[in-house]
């Protein structure tokens, strides 16, 4: 159905208006501009904005939509990228998710956003929206979505407003993307008070597609017709994320606080499907989703990747709240919404499709010659713009930045804390250590998302990787992790961003998938701060010689800035997600032992790094230098996960992260509980370390696998001919229900799951 809306009129602030008023006091601070942006403005225009153009302006050159202050260190994705690189790559940066050749005609969309400031403000719908919003960036590319993600920070898990924000945050992820029926495949869950003002809710989606089917967001062709569908347009989320996302929280300023927007999964899930008949039937020519800034940032956009302008008719949008000014309507953030160009021939279709999913439409204007974008009120004009500079030629900042002075003390206070060496407290150690907040299962969160919905999932969450089949005949496939420990970019900015790749890459490794492209969140405190700014800069460049080294681009993502509160700014969080192609999915490696008698192998070295460690973080300290990231040697151990898991010399894998090996070992009992014998002290002598620094060392390029007794021999000969460390660490034994240490301690499996499963729900119910 198509109809106008029915909204009061207003006392419109026409673009003749503007003209001759130049003396008229427009709100620009208040909509977070600051006074060299607005006197920008009005150089671009000529004259003063309207009110509807300020609108515009405003939450485009926000920070969360104009990337303004990160512009300039992130076009180093780019720079670095080969030409190797490029070799699966069909859309790169720039579009609304990146796009992989995965092979047989098959292709991959994924991209990893924050909705961070909501969801501190309103936890289960800042959460169920981000959701909603990263699945419509996978939608508006051609593809179906297939899978989501949940890379999350929270606050002290013992801090009296943590369980808030944990149970809103889970509830809104579970209950928007369990009715989507889409499967949660994995993330991470990490507690610290550095998060409490601002947690972090970073969230994937992944969608399969085949090339053919790749949508692009323009709108060329004049003549042809620009139209809005989904949801009416409410008054949820104003400004929402494009503006609480561009400043620190700040309680003398409650107009950074506007509404987080309102999600309806089942519309968006009407809207999955209506879409992808739309691209089935070759009915739309570009399409974009409306997500941060709404009406103003889809029509800029379109009009300006594309080859004219756009001549569009405001009072055609459907309201669910007739009082929005145009203003209001331009900058509203309401959820479920998608833009459309289509052309003449097709407008019957595209009616007769919408009136199928029952899905309201609006046709709003049209493609045009002018190179302008032209939003007109009841016949008169409000907006008459070159989209580009709404959209593209926003302002860039240079930020002063500078390495921080404190940074020296910090990397020389080494951990010379507790250190357990009697049998009984390395016992008690692995028990505290597998119990904590950050190591603990993630049960009860994971249990609340439906990991197996669609009935391709191959593996999830607690597994290293999750595992989704995208075609059934062949059993081709794609792993993903995202990974960042943020202690270790604390320390060194450089290489914990750098350490956040190499976890990402390897966990899919462990899975025995190939890593082809990467996606990234980037969470950090305020830009205007010179020493966090160096912080960010720190990172995009270790990420991108990161790349560049492993030979994965980044495909796009996401910066999220101001997450500070009271001048006070979280660590910096680089999110890092990593796609991998399988052949054939039924060859995927879980993460636990299963089979008696199998012999269990350490890859890697073990070194005294105990810096950043979760350990250290147990016994409050936070200092040094994070491990050494050799790439090197983790594309080494890489080629042999991916090579022995395909030819059946393996039959688990387990990197080797945070917790160390200690936690590796633990949780590959714990996966299908499954005891082993362990001896550990031909590893100490080899390595020149303890009993305890082997156990606790967080050393990167490690991976514990489980090798069946026939393929011991294979499995070593590949090990010697790349020249990598191995040695042979324990075997694993069905008939004795614990992880015995032999010579230290013996953990039975059930006192080792009641540790390190009864955390959440002793705090959070």
């Amino acid at each position: 159905m198509s109809s106008e809306a029915t909204g009061q009129q207003f006392n419109i602030d026409t673009v003749d208006h503007a003209a001759g008023t130049p003396e008229t006091e427009l709100p620009w601070a208040e909509l977070g501009l600051k006074d060299n942006e607005f006197a920008r403005i009005n150089e671009i225009l000529g004259r003063r904005p309207t009110a509807a153009e300020l609108a515009m302006y405003s939450v485009m050159w926000s920070e969360h939509c104009s990337y303004k202050s990160s512009k300039v260190h992130l076009g180093q994705f780019g720079d670095k990228v080969t030409e190797k690189m490029k070799e699966h790559l069909l859309v790169g940066i720039g579009e609304n998710a990146g796009v992989v050749d995965i092979g047989d005609g098959w292709a991959v969309t994924f991209k990893v956003e924050s909705h961070n400031h909501p969801s501190m403000v309103e936890p289960y719908q800042g959460a169920a929206t981000g959701v909603g919003g990263i699945v419509r960036d996978i939608i508006s590319m051609g593809a179906r979505p297939v899978a989501v993600m949940d890379p999350l920070r929270f606050g002290a898990i013992d801090h009296p407003d943590t369980a808030r924000v944990v149970h809103g945050v889970v509830a809104g992820i579970g209950g928007y993307g369990n009715s989507l029926g889409l499967p949660n495949i994995g993330g991470e869950v990490v507690f610290d008070s550095v998060y409490q003002g601002n947690p972090l809710v970073n969230a994937l989606a992944v969608g399969v597609l085949r090339h053919e089917d790749i949508r692009l967001a323009n709108a060329s062709g004049a003549g042809n017709k620009v139209v809005l569908f989904g949801a009416r347009t409410g008054g949820d989320g104003i400004g929402g994320a494009s503006v609480l996302a561009s400043e620190s929280f700040d309680d003398t300023k409650p107009s950074k606080r506007p509404a987080v927007q309102v999600g309806d999964p089942f519309a968006e899930k009407v809207l999955i499907e209506c879409c992808l008949e739309l691209f089935k039937a070759s009915v739309v020519e570009g399409i974009q989703d409306l997500g941060a800034a709404g009406i103003s940032c889809a029509t800029s956009e379109l009009a300006s990747n594309g080859d004219g302008g756009m001549h569009v008719e405001l009072t055609n949008v459907l309201l669910r709240d007739p009082s929005l000014t145009p203003g209001e309507i331009l900058m509203s953030e309401s959820q479920e919404r998608m833009m459309a160009v289509v052309t003449p021939e097709n407008m019957a279709a595209f009616e007769s499709i919408m009136d199928k999913w029952n899905v309201e439409y609006s046709w709003l204007g049209e493609v045009t010659g002018t190179g302008r974008l032209i939003i007109d009120w009841a016949g008169e004009t409000i907006v008459d713009v070159n989209p580009r500079t709404v959209a593209h030629d926003g302002p860039v900042y240079e930020r002063p930045y500078h390495r921080p002075e404190w940074l020296d003390a910090l990397q020389l206070h080494t951990f010379d804390g507790d250190r357990p060496a009697t049998s009984d407290e390395l016992r008690a150690a692995v028990l505290e250590l597998m119990a904590s907040p950050n190591m603990c299962s993630k049960d009860w969160i994971t249990r609340q998302y439906d990991r197996y919905v669609q009935g391709n999932t191959a593996m999830a969450m607690p597994d290293d990787a999750g595992v989704v089949r995208v075609d059934e005949e062949t059993g081709l496939g794609i792993a993903i992790s995202t990974d960042c420990n943020a202690r270790y970019s604390y320390l060194n900015p450089y290489e914990g961003a750098r350490a956040a790749l190499a976890e990402a890459y390897r966990n899919v490794a462990t899975s025995g998938a190939k890593p082809l492209a990467v996606t990234d969140c980037l969470n950090f405190g305020s830009p205007e701060d010179p020493e966090i700014m160096w912080q960010f800069a720190e990172t995009v460049r270790g990420l991108a010689d990161a790349c560049q080294e492993l030979g994965v681009p980044v495909t796009g993502g996401n910066v999220s800035l101001y997450n500070q509160t009271g001048g006070v700014g979280i660590h910096p969080t680089p999110v890092v997600g990593v796609l991998g192609v399988f052949d054939d999915v039924t060859r995927r490696t879980p993460s636990g032992w299963r089979e008696d008698g199998q012999a269990i192998y350490l890859l890697g070295t073990t070194r005294e790094e105990l810096d950043g460690s979760e350990w250290a973080n147990l016994r409050g300290h936070l200092g040094g230098q994070p491990p050494i990231v050799d790439l090197d040697a983790e594309q080494t151990l890489a080629a042999i996960l991916i090579n022995s898991s395909r030819d059946g010399m393996i039959d688990s894998a387990h990197d080797l992260s945070e917790g160390g090996l200690a936690a590796a070992l633990s949780e590959s009992a714990l996966r299908f509980g499954v005891g082993a014998r362990i001896g550990i002290d031909e590893l100490c002598e080899r390595d020149g370390v303890d009993a305890f620094t082997a156990l606790f060392s967080e050393s990167q390029a490690r991976a514990v696998v489980g090798v069946p007794r026939s393929e011991e021999v294979r499995f070593k000969d590949m090990c010697t001919a790349r020249r990598f460390p191995f040695i042979r660490v324990g075997v694993v034994d069905t008939t004795n229900d614990a992880l015995d240490v032999q010579g230290h301690f013996s953990l039975p499996l059930d006192e080792l799951r009641e540790a390190h499963e009864g955390t959440l729900p002793k705090y959070f119910g």
